[in-house]
């Protein structure tokens, strides 16, 4: 595997290095080698030192990768001239289409519950996110807002038949894929095709694709009720697929339901490649401090491990994936794993090692399967 690493700014340093070292230790445990990574420098401070956001050569080094692990980009104090974060990420979800943006949602045992219900540790939920068009396709970053006068400025939300329609497909079939492992495999449309005609434009899109997938459960929401629904009754939801800011913005309230972004884990896949990262920021505030959770970096590497599976038809990846996934689950039903974003005594190293123990107390997996 050759994997392009960026670690990025703040904290996405120490939480890429604790992704990379969990990723290596599950990948011995089935047996295979560690990956190839080649690392390139981008983020604030790379901007700071050289006038770029990431190195000039970046997008050919990604193309001849398999893979891209990021740690974290943007530092507050560091901005373009018109007050916009750096941030060459969004540019590397253009370039690559990048359009499947997958956000897990999981309660973990002895983690925080947000909500008094029940009900809640039983939240297991995907919120799909288109990555590259919906109203990110103005972003800054991309030059395509249309500064009319001093007094008003105008960002398009953009819909296409080719790349919802390619979102749409992976939808249904990581709908199929969860079912197939247990889980209800029901999709959900998230949208507000009663107001905006790019967004029944979405809805009409999914209901073709839906044609193709019968054994697919499906339902539909518009995003403010998605919002209430998703603080009222999470549990009822599996797979929900929307537009690319009310995805940023549902995934991190859905976030907060389980511990806080530093268990959010985030895969952003294209037709030929994939990169992972964790869903927060860079957190100077922490920077240094030993004090980062790097749970949401190490699922990343998980979801990495998985994408590249099915990639390279390795089903060993695969399971060095169920390998990482399984360490955390058991961590927190020890009640191991006490990050101190959580309240606990443990920071970035610790929770990293605590892992790591985990992983290599257990059997292989391919033997506990039997295989």
């Amino acid at each position: 595997m050759r994997i392009a690493l960026i670690k990025g700014d703040g904290i996405g340093v120490d939480v890429a290095e604790a992704a990379l070292a969990v990723v290596e230790a599950a990948l011995g445990k089935v047996g295979q080698q560690a990956p190839a990574c080649d690392e390139i420098n981008a983020g604030a401070g790379y901007f700071s030192e050289t006038g770029l956001d990431i190195e000039s050569d970046s997008e050919a080094r990604i193309d001849a990768a398999d893979a891209v692990f990021l740690g974290a980009i943007g530092l507050p104090s560091i901005r373009h001239a018109n007050g916009t974060e750096i941030s060459p990420h969004l540019r590397l979800r253009d370039a690559f289409g990048l359009y499947a943006g997958v956000r897990p949602v999981k309660a973990y045992p002895n983690a925080p519950q947000r909500l008094a219900d029940p009900r809640a540790a039983s939240i297991d939920l995907v919120i799909l996110r288109e990555s590259t068009e919906g109203l990110f396709y103005s972003a800054a970053t991309h030059n395509r807002s249309l500064v009319v006068t001093d007094d008003e400025v105008q960002d398009v939300l953009r819909i296409t038949r080719s790349t919802t329609t390619k979102l749409h497909t992976f939808a249904f079939n990581l709908a199929r894929k969860r079912r197939e492992r247990g889980r209800p495999g029901t999709l959900t449309c998230v949208d507000k095709a009663n107001v905006f005609t790019s967004l029944a434009f979405f809805r009409q899109l999914f209901d073709e694709v839906k044609d193709g997938f019968p054994d697919v459960p499906v339902g539909y929401n518009y995003v403010d009720a998605q919002a209430l629904d998703l603080v009222r009754k999470p549990w009822d939801f599996d797979v929900l697929v929307t537009e690319n800011m009310f995805g940023d913005i549902l995934s991190d309230l859905a976030g907060g339901l389980v511990g806080g972004m530093g268990m959010a884990a985030c895969a952003e896949i294209g037709d030929s490649t994939g990169l992972f990262q964790p869903a927060h920021g860079s957190a100077p505030d922490i920077m240094g401090e030993d004090k980062a959770n790097p749970l949401a970096a190490i699922l990343s590497g998980a979801l990495m491990l998985d994408y590249l599976s099915e990639k390279l038809d390795q089903p060993e990846l695969g399971d060095a994936a169920d390998v990482i996934n399984m360490a955390v689950e058991a961590g927190f039903q020890d009640n191991a794993l006490r990050p101190m974003e959580f309240g606990g005594d443990m920071g970035t190293r610790a929770v990293t090692n605590q892992i790591l123990s985990q992983i290599e107390e257990k059997r292989p997996l391919r033997a506990s399967l039997g295989a």
